[in-house]
């Protein structure tokens, strides 16, 4: 456990830098970011390198005790690296370059970016792969950001049919996979395929999706291609890269593989506010963001990080990108920083050090004001410190890892095929997610986020949001498990050429789910269907909301498919088969956190309904409690002597941590 910042020495005069560095480290940091928007200091002309203002720093930073995370600085090509090869600038879909001026203004696909990556990379390997103050590496910079994962340029088109080609072999294959018959679609080579975009009416949904899968491998190798040049120059250091919040437009399980550490950028207020959260909840967790957004990312990247994750951008204050932007309140920067380590984070890292007065982000706060003074921030991250120092002092597992009892299994692919074929405006995949991963953590209970392919076994519970295309071998997985298993609608709906299966859904898991998804319908945002479960007095126990499966049982399956709840007008609603589960609805809140403590509780997990706003994790040996909400919550049953951080009264934005 351990704190970082980011820090950016060419934005501020060389005679700050040592005097920041002594404040850095007075203040409890030990790991410090830099250079990954350099690249025009670095390489001021083509070819010409200037390195001794970066050695300078690096050398200033090490010798103040501090540990650098060096960054490859290819999120912004210089103007005269744009200028030589135009060609690097992305295509959107209006079929226009997207212009120098900002950041990430290239395309993954241009060859031309490629080498100048493979050279820039290669340079700041060699100059700092073995500088003891560089113990860790960064690839680029939030890889996507800006909707530039998916480029329309004639590299990717053509990078495109040679992925076309690895997959099918055959252009007959490939026709017979898309179903090109329709609309007359059929070709007859790969090199007569485009792009699936500016089309008169929709694209053919295969081509798109099978087109997001290919920009989503251009981002994984162009990151493996990093790597590989760090591991040679810096053998032994670790290489990271920093995702971003709830960001799905590329598999990030795959880039993944290739580092050693995943780490991601937290921006809990922006988020609530650019996320699809209702009014209410966005004025309800304005000032300290929603209680499970944070830790639900912090569990999607613990789930694919080899070494712990880090936060390495953690908000420091209000933000200047949200359309609004409001200060958090006082305790949350503390509490932010609390939770990433109770979900096993290594490193928590603050953006930035200090405030910038110019250009794009002069509005985005840092741990000190543009005229360095320390922030609210900066003093609740020396609490952090402090703090941090006690809990190691008392429990020397204290970021031990355990494994939860809880699997939610989380699909990039899902996402991109429902945005695809939708079929109802608001089907959300991330929203659906969430919403079954809050009502999970609102009971107490501990979860890990895995893909498709992870092990199952030694779960109780597995959760699985609407998952459209399964392996072939999950329902063999999940049986073998022996957990209880909750299925969303839509589960096995397609297969994976974006078809509907043959047998119809849940297609491959109908040996495990004996039943017959003949027909669906979407709801509009207004309308509602009641669910009444099976037993029930009341008339109405919940409501249905954005999807509907018709579920039919035949008559012999009667025996094996258990009806636990129905619609209004009698369809299922909710069926089991033994320890299968499946939810033919996304049911409204309550519902569903009450079907998931029933299930829970079948699978032998004890389940606590917690107060609002506050959370609690478990790790090594330690207990962390967090209050997100507006009233003191108290911890009635723990001894005074078992608390490390904190006590039994747990203020509003309050931590505490226990034995």
């Amino acid at each position: 456990m351990r704190l970082g910042v980011c820090y950016y020495p060419e934005h501020w005069p060389e005679s700050m830098w040592e005097d920041d560095a002594r404040r850095m480290k007075a203040l409890g940091i030990e790991q410090v970011r830099i250079a990954e928007f350099a690249w025009s200091r670095m390489e001021p002309s083509p070819g010409e390198y200037d390195w001794g203002w970066l050695d300078r720093a690096v050398d200033v930073l090490g010798a103040a005790g501090l540990q650098v995370v060096m960054c490859t600085p290819t999120a912004t090509p210089p103007k005269w690296l744009i200028d030589r090869h135009p060609d690097i600038l992305p295509v959107g879909a209006d079929g226009r370059p997207r212009t120098f001026g900002s950041r990430r203004h290239y395309d993954f696909s241009s060859p031309s970016y490629y080498v100048a990556s493979e050279r820039i990379c290669s340079a700041v390997a060699e100059r700092y792969g073995k500088h003891p103050a560089v113990a860790y590496w960064q690839t680029d910079n939030e890889f996507g950001c800006h909707n530039t994962v998916v480029s329309y340029s004639p590299a990717a088109v053509g990078r495109f049919r040679e992925w076309l080609k690895a997959r099918y072999k055959t252009i007959d294959a490939l026709n017979r996979a898309w179903g090109t018959v329709f609309w007359s679609m059929e070709y007859r080579s790969f090199d007569e395929i485009d792009a699936p975009v500016a089309t008169v009416t929709e694209a053919h949904p295969s081509h798109r999706l099978d087109y997001r899968r290919f920009a989503s491998d251009e981002v994984a190798r162009y990151n493996r291609m990093q790597v590989e040049i760090i591991r040679a120059h810096s053998p032994g250091r670790p290489v990271a890269h920093n995702f971003m919040q709830l960001f799905t437009e590329f598999d990030h399980y795959k880039v993944a593989a290739d580092l050693d550490v995943a780490t991601w950028d937290s921006y809990p207020l922006g988020a609530l506010e650019e996320q699809w959260f209702a009014p209410e909840l966005k004025a309800k967790w304005l000032r300290t963001g929603h209680p499970d957004f944070a830790s639900f990312n912090h569990d999607v990247y613990r789930g694919m990080s080899k070494l712990p994750f880090w936060v390495m951008e953690q908000q420091p204050g209000p933000v200047n990108w949200a359309h609004w932007n409001p200060a958090p309140l006082p305790g949350m920067v503390r509490l932010w920083s609390w939770e990433a380590f109770a979900h096993g984070a290594g490193c928590v890292s603050y953006f930035r050090w200090r405030q910038a007065p110019f250009a794009q982000e002069q509005m985005h706060a840092g741990l000190n004001t543009p005229d360095n003074r320390l922030d609210i921030g900066g003093s609740e991250a020396a609490q952090v410190a402090e703090d941090i120092r006690a809990v190691l002092a008392a429990a020397e597992d204290a970021n031990a890892s355990i494994r939860s009892k809880v699997a939610l299994v989380y699909d990039y692919e899902a996402k991109w095929l429902f945005e695809i074929h939708p079929q109802g405006a608001d089907f959300h995949y991330p929203r659906f997610a969430f919403e079954y991963y809050s009502a999970l953590r609102g009971l107490g209970l501990d979860v890990d986020v895995v893909p498709v392919d992870a092990p199952l076994d030694g779960y109780r519970l597995i959760v699985v949001p609407p998952l459209p295309v399964v392996p072939a071998d999950f329902a063999e997985r999940l049986t073998r498990s022996g957990a209880q298993v909750v299925l969303g609608p839509r589960t096995g709906s397609k297969t994976a050429d974006l078809q509907i299966p043959a047998s119809l859904p849940p297609g491959l898991l109908a040996s495990v789910l004996p039943a017959r998804v003949w027909r669906v319908e979407s709801l509009r945002p207004n309308v509602t269907e009641p669910v009444r479960l099976a037993g029930s007095a009341s008339l109405d126990d919940g409501v249905g909301r954005h999807w509907r499966d018709f579920i039919e049982t035949g008559a012999s399956d009667q025996d094996a498919l258990e009806i636990c709840a129905r619609f209004a007008d009698g369809h299922p609603a909710y069926v089991r088969s033994g320890a299968i589960h499946y939810f033919a609805s996304l049911f409204d809140d309550a519902l569903t956190t009450r079907l998931f403590a029933g299930i829970a509780r079948e699978a032998g997990l004890s389940v606590t309904a917690l107060g609002d706003g506050v959370r609690v994790s478990r790790r090594g040996g330690l207990t962390y409690v967090l209050n997100y909400g507006e009233q003191v919550h108290t911890l009635a049953d723990v001894p005074d002597a078992a608390f490390v951080v904190g006590s039994r009264e747990i203020q509003p934005q309050g931590v505490a941590v226990y034995r």
